[in-house]
């Protein structure tokens, strides 16, 4: 391995196992609480916890560390009333006009979704989610960017554990195509938006489908060899 500049590792702590297996344990009952909701609450959310949930989506592992990622947090009534218009017109194709195709529209049915997109203005926050086709470590640098999909997706899974932490909710939103999300954030054409995720309290209505109750097994998921 070549020589690089480094650190001895800063700030590893280790436990005993027996508090590694009651803290994996502790951790899977608290992420297994973690529900979708399509239902919003117009309660409003401090600024400060969003912030602090994004930086810890920031601390997720990247090609290169070159953290290819932007999270464009929206908490402005006009504008997050423009993002729904923009997304229920692409909604309406997707279900109304079969855009999706049979088998898709089959899948989703159990959930009950449909093209009306109201949380989109009643939360409180929405975080688009850009991928950044260019960059670098540093900002500013204008580099090819590394493992892009997975590091975007590592640290979206890193924001939604976040905000579930604090008691928040949230919605993973994709409206195809979502080109509009560039403008109406101010992202640069080399950013392709990857999510749009709704976050907030539950509405006093909120459900979830019996359907996203049930969850694949340890032994239907994993192997050990």
């Amino acid at each position: 391995m070549r020589d690089h500049d480094s650190v001895p590792l800063p700030d590893y702590r280790e436990l005993e196992q027996s508090e590694m297996i009651a803290r994996a344990a502790s951790f899977y009952e608290e992420i297994k609480r973690r529900h979708t909701v399509r239902s919003f609450s117009p309660r409003p959310v401090p600024r400060e916890i969003i912030e602090h949930c994004i930086m810890a989506a920031g601390t997720a592992p990247s090609g290169a560390n070159h953290q290819p990622w932007f999270f464009s947090a929206i908490g402005d009534p006009e504008t997050k009333r423009e993002i729904r218009e923009k997304a229920e017109i692409e909604e309406r194709a997707f279900y109304l006009d079969r855009k999706a195709g049979e088998a898709w529209l089959e899948a989703l049915a159990p959930l009950g979704t449909d093209e009306q997109k109201p949380y989109l203005e009643i939360a409180p926050w929405l975080i688009g989610i850009f991928a950044q086709r260019r960059g670098g470590a540093e900002v500013g640098e204008e580099r090819k960017n590394y493992y892009i999909a997975e590091s975007v997706g590592i640290a979206t899974g890193f924001l939604i554990n976040a905000l579930h932490s604090c008691g928040l909710v949230t919605l993973t939103h994709t409206p195809k195509p979502m080109d509009f999300l560039n403008t109406i954030c101010g992202r640069p054409d080399h950013e392709k938006p990857f999510m749009l995720l709704v976050v907030g309290y539950p509405g006093e209505d909120a459900t979830v489908p019996m359907h996203a109750l049930k969850k694949k097994t340890l032994e239907q998921i994993a192997s050990f060899i």
